[in-house]
């Protein structure tokens, strides 16, 4: 295995843990959209209000990690994705400061504002980061300096906006999971229902999507099946699958939990899988993509960027697992709740 492959897993273990961390936060605030009571609103923002900002640093991580070992595919993907980002980052800002802001007038209409803020706030991301997925698997159209010649209108294609719509799922599934373990009651009952639910439109979805990812980009599918990997990680996400409806059935929210979580690892990796050694396949020529050996930094940044990871990495592991041992339990709302 070269630097090249280990740089190439390390972005997936950041993306993978970024997805897993802040993938239930998103899918809480959008969950949020759709509750009424003041109440249940103030458990539901509280429940991630501990951990939403430390999860968010696995998402820096991962670009800071992009920029320094294949800055070509950084400079493409940010240039091609230039409007979607912006928008993107629009959206982050405001599901920050709803947070605060939230509580700052005793006023109904304001409070509402600030709702409807933090749910899109969560809502376009969870959806936007499927959309920029599907595009990347699907293949970029690139000019001679490999530069992205595709519009922002074009970037929204029907393939790219099911792959969208199939991380959206994925991440509200688990928000639904997550906020049934984190409550009691009421609100934990409808969580339940919408955790159940989420299941089944997740399956539904990652099957019509693995049939338009063999039409839309049969690239990834040319070794799937002659790697062991692939069984592997099917069997991973099969397993997912079926424990996690029945975790959820039976009131096991952190089995449920966790089987989310390893379903959204395998997606992610399959993926992967059928990426390698492309970062960003090229459409309509496969040879003009950028791979893990065309576009990354030269051997001497990838070594020494690794010493930097190895010693960096255990100090965000070690701080997120605190984070969450400190706060672990069901959210009880105090004084100074938001």
């Amino acid at each position: 295995m070269d630097l090249n492959t280990i740089w190439f897993l390390l972005i997936g273990v950041l993306i993978a843990g970024y997805a897993i961390l802040d993938g239930f936060d998103l899918g809480v605030g959008t969950l949020h959209l759709f509750t009424r009571d003041e109440t249940e609103r103030r458990v539901m923002m509280n429940a991630i209000a501990p951990v939403w900002d430390g999860n968010e640093v696995w998402l820096l991580t991962g670009g800071g990690a992009l920029f320094a070992a294949f800055p070509a595919v950084y400079a493409t993907v940010f240039s091609g994705f230039y409007l979607a980002f912006v928008l993107l980052l629009v959206a982050l800002i405001f599901r920050a400061v709803s947070f605060e802001f939230r509580a700052k007038v005793d006023s109904p209409g304001w409070r509402r504002a600030w709702d409807i803020a933090f749910g899109l706030g969560s809502f376009v991301p969870a959806l936007l980061y499927g959309v920029a997925v599907g595009n990347v698997l699907r293949g970029l159209e690139l000019d001679a300096m490999r530069s992205p010649t595709t519009s922002f209108l074009g970037l929204l294609n029907p393939y790219a906006l099911l792959v969208g719509l199939l991380g959206l799922a994925m991440f509200v599934l688990h928000g639904a999971t997550y906020l049934a373990m984190k409550t009691e009651g009421t609100l934990q009952e409808r969580a339940r229902h919408w955790a159940s639910w989420g299941w089944v439109v997740f399956i539904g979805l990652y099957a019509v999507t693995t049939v338009a990812s063999y039409i839309a980009a049969p690239v990834l599918f040319e070794r799937w099946f002659a790697r062991p990997l692939t069984w592997l990680l099917f069997a991973l996400l099969l397993a997912s699958c079926v424990a996690g409806p029945m975790a959820v059935r039976a009131a096991r929210f952190g089995r449920g939990f966790l089987a989310s979580a390893l379903a959204t690892v395998s997606i992610i990796a399959l993926a992967a899988e059928g990426l390698y050694p492309r970062l960003v396949p090229a459409r309509p020529d496969p040879a003009a993509s950028l791979t893990i050996y065309n576009a990354s930094s030269t051997p001497y940044t990838l070594r020494v960027m690794l010493v930097i990871a190895l010693i960096g990495m255990p100090f965000v592991v070690a701080y997120t697992v605190w984070i969450y041992r400190t706060f672990r339990g069901k959210t009880v709302l105090t004084a100074e709740s938001y």
